[in-house]
């Protein structure tokens, strides 16, 4: 009899949960990067000056990089190796971070953020790559991986609190300079407590990749310039250009061999199903976090540290309902318990459609509690839904589809529901701004309340207190405008996270038939 084979999986040591620390720890920080800038945007405004369309692509162009090369780049680490790659992206994070802080051109800005979604991208892959190389143990690789989804939950959550502690002490530079250590540690960390693990046959396709960012930055630009009130033809022309470069990827991957982004994954109903919900539900929160950040700096009048304070009631509610959510999905239908939640989120977006620049904190710090943590459910659920629903050997792929459609759906939110905001801004604008003003400064408070403000103290005094009553009142309107945006989006979701996922039994259910028929 061969003991061999029937030998138990070897335990981590030391060394292993010390080379987790070096996974999670950079993992933490560029989820973090999805939404550190949303507290920074004001101060970056007045030093970069941006158009309004210019700011929103600062905000979203690293999520949408970053998520069309997730599966690429995963491809690239088993052909080049995953450490080598993770340490490649380290470096080139922390450089391209210091030449973003040192930057004072929004257009290089843009540049730069780009770059930084293409390090991020080299990475992830990888982190989570190394969790199964280092983890033989299944009881310990499922803590692994809940250490390492957990902190992905966190720096998304904690983004905005870390920029306005960095801001209080320093500037907008600081929020790009704190990932330097952190790249720092994976440089020296990684060949010290990381094994290499590579696959020579691996093949990646970097055209499909292009094609996949090519196709949705198009979408996307067409989208801002609509918001924008560009001329019409252009902009319809880039939607269609996106819609079929993004075709031309969907069929390119059917008739792949070894597709870089397994398209029929989405014919199994409890992966579409559940993507389409994450998807939707990322989409709907992440324009509206992006502008409600705005708005307690801009009409809250908080300074950086205290809208960051005043975020952190709803992100510490965030991350205890993303710990319990795995525990109600042991006895309900995860289907149910992901509808719950964004149907609270609903709830708090219609609450969002009743602010006004006179609302007290409270009140706006209570919609924001109720409406954050219900993304959470969805959040904590979605990648095991997808990749439990799938065969093993497809369950690498169903896990990048998963993580890509949490960075694609916020960039989605902050590039389409800010783009709502800002048009529903400017339509409102022009009647509210005092007459008298200089035409330059009309311009520039048209744009954008960060126009608005930095306008206003080289005006008279009281006509400056005009301009940014106005400018305050324009842009609660359009963050009114884009929650009603969200709670439909929302609630599509939930209709879906309903209908589409309720065939998925609750999972304590699912582990108990399966004792059954293994006994």
């Amino acid at each position: 009899m061969n003991q061999t084979a029937n030998a138990p999986a070897p335990k981590a040591g030391a060394k292993q949960w010390w080379g987790l620390a070096v996974l999670v720890t950079p993992s933490t920080l560029l989820f973090m990067m999805l939404t550190i800038l949303f507290l920074a945007a004001p101060n970056m405004a007045a030093d970069l000056n941006p158009s309004s369309t210019q700011l929103l692509w600062i905000l979203d162009i690293y999520g949408f990089v970053m998520a069309g090369f997730l599966v690429a780049m995963g491809v690239l680490g088993d052909r080049i190796g995953k450490r080598l790659l993770m340490v490649i992206g380290a470096v080139l994070f922390a450089g391209v971070s210091i030449a973003a802080a040192l930057t004072m051109s929004a257009e290089l800005m843009i540049v730069w953020r780009a770059i930084l979604g293409l390090a991020a991208a080299m990475m992830i892959p990888a982190t989570l790559g190394l969790i199964f190389v280092l983890f033989a143990d299944a009881k310990q690789r499922g803590v692994a991986i809940g250490v390492w989804a957990g902190g992905i939950s966190a720096g998304v959550a904690l983004g905005p609190l870390l920029s306005g502690l960095l801001l209080e002490g320093f500037g907008w530079q600081a929020t790009f300079l704190v990932a330097v250590p952190i790249m720092a540690l994976v440089v020296i960390g990684a060949p010290l407590l990381l094994p290499e693990h590579k696959d020579p046959t691996a093949k990646i396709d970097l055209f499909s990749a292009l094609l996949l960012v090519g196709g949705l930055l198009a979408i996307i630009y067409g989208i801002k310039r609509f918001a924008a009130q560009e001329p019409a033809g252009p902009s319809i022309a880039l939607l269609v250009a996106g819609a079929l470069v993004g075709l031309w990827f969907v069929i390119r991957q059917l008739r792949a061999e070894k597709p870089l982004l397994d398209v029929r994954l989405f014919a199994n109903r409890t992966v579409s199903g559940a993507l389409a919900v994450f998807l939707l539900s990322a989409a709907a929160l992440g324009g509206v976090y992006s502008l409600f950040t705005q708005y307690l700096q801009q009409v809250q009048e908080l300074s950086p540290l205290q809208a960051g304070l005043s975020i952190l009631p709803a992100a510490a509610v965030l991350i205890v309902v993303s710990t319990l959510s795995p525990v109600f999905a042991r006895k309900f239908r995860p289907g149910n318990v992901i509808a719950i939640g964004l149907l609270t989120q609903v709830v708090g977006y219609i609450l969002f459609t009743q602010l006004d620049a006179g609302t007290g904190l409270a009140l706006v710090i209570a919609s924001f509690v109720i409406t954050y943590p219900g993304v959470a459910p969805s959040m904590a659920l979605t990648t095991d839904l997808v990749v439990s629903s799938v065969p093993p050997e497809k369950a690498g792929g169903a896990s990048g589809l998963a993580t890509t459609a949490n960075d694609l759906g916020i960039s989605l939110g902050v590039a389409v529901i800010g783009s709502v905001g800002i048009a529903a801004y400017r339509n409102q604008i022009g009647g509210l701004l005092p007459d008298g003003l200089p035409a330059d400064a009309s311009t520039a408070a048209s744009d954008s309340v960060d126009g608005a403000m930095a306008t206003a103290p080289g005006l008279d005094p009281a006509l400056g207190e005009q301009v940014i009553s106005a400018a305050q009142e324009a842009f609660t309107g359009g963050l009114n405008t884009a929650a009603i945006v969200s709670a439909v989006i929302a609630a599509l979701a939930a209709i879906i996270a309903a209908t589409r996922l309720r065939h998925v039994r609750p999972t304590g259910e699912a582990q108990e038939a399966e004792q059954t028929t293994a006994s």
